[in-house]
């Protein structure tokens, strides 16, 4: 029997192996006929996901060809080409209809209100509202700062924060650009923690399968720099959370299938992001979420595609309270509810570089943490490549994920291990010296953001002239860093000043004389691969 899985990227991995192990002949589909899953996979044929009616030709072909037991995706934008195959073939599946909701955002918005689930406040535009009386259009509803992204995408992509006039235009413009279809919502912003969770939707039941804390940063973009599951936070919030993000489920019409919430706890109690019928991609449905559970839960969601009973998560769910909170308008119980916690704590954390070409990537000292399960490089991300701070959720430069029975040794081991991770840049580049200059465009001021801030004059009349040739950094801070508390201060790479000129050392030992106000700008602009920066480029120009 076949199972048909959308996507042969890495998020699609566990899946294609999940359904292996259940004994079926798997086909994936991707558009990019490189793609690093399809090795996994029995049989692949190009084609788009968008081409839903492509899709459905293949399906009606492996149908008739041994049988077709389950369409599935996770990871990717779609979901709907999923269900209006499953709806034309009766198989397993949320309605393709529920699935729209799902995935056009001004769709779920409207659910969302018509049933009085808590959500943003918001308009839609399309590329004919960009002109002079669009900030008009918007003053008449939201204020700033409020949120631009478009209808149609995933992983932060087109999506950015509005503080001001100047950012507006050109944050409508990318959010446009960045939708298949030309549409984007610009929606008031929350304020308070984020989460993500996962869940299954299942005879009536909704089974929580994955509650992770996010870590977003860098404004205007919302960065996630990593997620720490399982959340830490009170009985009161974790019910509430969970119960408006089934309400939300509820008004989308999802009924048989992965559901998806990133979602806020504000002042007014939860606030939902957006919710995708789909199992989440960032590592957490098919890498986090199983190794603090211990419950595969790729493989029970194709189960329930397959129309078969998924057992484990049966066997292991316990019970939740249905508690919406005081602030939602909506008390009606959707579900019963659900969920398969974790025993132990895993956490994933990004790696990042500051603007300019890879020369070469190394580790700074052999890592050997048993807490550090698995260390996860983008392909993209190679000798030669060009990189840049992370405007999106897809531009990151890697991952790595960490296990442990304790929840400060699992983040802390992840986080050591991106700390160790450096990005050789190449000298001369023009990028490079735009961000060391702190050249940013008028309607992203103060991003890339600074690793420690910036220095004032005053300041950099107490550092040295130079460096001399060969000398060590961490015994050379200046006094007015050591008594303030820049020496508390971590980047983006969870260093602290001292750890990066103790890195410096390793790195380059033989650095040449160095301008010190130069260097100490730079660490303080870019941390350690702006230090290495400013010193292969001294010894280029030499």
């Amino acid at each position: 029997m076949n199972v048909l899985i959308l996507g042969a990227g890495l998020m699609q991995k566990p899946a294609i192996l999940s359904a292996k192990q259940l004994g079926y002949t798997v086909n994936v589909i991707d558009a990019d006929e490189n793609a690093v899953s399809i090795k996994y996979a029995d049989n692949f044929r190009k084609i788009d996901l968008k081409a839903k009616e492509g899709i459905l030709e293949y399906a009606r072909e492996l149908n008739d060809n041994g049988g077709l037991c389950a369409v599935f995706t996770a990871g990717t934008d779609f979901s709907a080409s999923v269900s209006y195959v499953c709806e034309k073939l009766n198989l397993n599946a949320h309605s393709y209809e529920a699935s729209l909701n799902a995935s056009i955002k001004d769709r779920m918005r409207q659910c969302f209100d018509k049933y009085h689930v808590p959500s943003p406040a918001y308009l839609k535009v399309n590329r004919e509202d960009i002109d002079e009386r669009l900030t008009d259009k918007i003053s008449e509803k939201l204020s700033f700062p409020f949120v631009v992204k478009p209808v149609d995408n995933m992983g932060a992509r087109g999506c950015r924060m509005v503080r001001n006039d100047k950012e507006l235009m050109s944050a409508v413009k990318t959010a446009v650009d960045f939708s298949r279809t030309g549409n984007a919502i610009i929606e008031e912003y929350m304020e308070g923690p984020e989460f993500s969770i996962d869940a299954l939707v299942y005879n009536g039941t909704m089974t929580i399968t994955g509650f992770a804390e996010r870590h977003i940063h860098y404004p205007p973009y919302f960065i996630e720099t990593g997620h720490t599951m399982p959340a830490v936070l009170s009985e009161k919030m974790h019910d509430e959370l969970i119960s408006v993000f089934a309400l939300g489920a509820k008004a989308l019409g999802l009924t048989c299938g992965a559901a998806k919430a990133d979602i806020k706890y504000t002042k007014d109690g939860p606030m939902i992001g957006e919710i995708a019928a789909r199992l989440s991609g960032g590592y957490m449905s098919g890498w986090t979420y199983p190794y603090s559970s211990d419950l595969n839960l790729t493989q029970q969601a194709l189960l329930i595609a397959c129309s078969q009973e998924p057992s484990d998560l049966l066997r292991r769910r316990e019970k939740v309270c249905f508690n919406p909170g005081e602030h939602c308008k909506n008390s009606e119980k959707p579900y019963d509810l659900f969920e398969v916690k974790s025993i132990r704590c895993s956490a994933e954390r990004a790696w990042i570089s500051i603007p300019g070409k890879v020369k070469y990537i190394e580790n700074i000292e052999e890592y050997t943490d048993k807490a550090v399960f698995d260390f996860l490089p983008r392909a993209v991300v190679n000798i030669g490549a060009d990189v840049d701070f992370p405007r999106n959720n897809v531009s990151k430069c890697g991952n790595v994920i960490s296990v442990s029975n304790d929840y400060k040794i699992a983040v802390e081991a992840a986080q050591n291990a991106v700390s160790n991770v450096f990005i050789t840049l190449e000298p001369d580049n023009s990028e490079t010296e735009k961000f060391l200059n702190y050249e940013e465009s008028e309607d992203e001021q103060n991003f890339p953001p600074d690793a420690f801030g910036r220095l004032t004059e005053e300041q950099l009349e107490q550092i040295p002239d130079i460096i001399k040739e060969k000398e060590s950094l961490k015994n050379n801070v200046p006094k007015f860093i050591k008594s303030a508390d820049y020496i508390k201060r971590v980047d983006w790479t969870y260093s602290t000043i001292t750890q990066i000129l103790e890195k410096f050392d390793v790195l380059r030992p033989d650095h040449p004389e160095l301008d010190g106000k130069r260097f100490w700008k730079a660490l303080f602009r870019g941390g350690l691969q702006a230090c290495v920066y400013v010193s292969d480029n001294t010894r280029r120009e030499e």
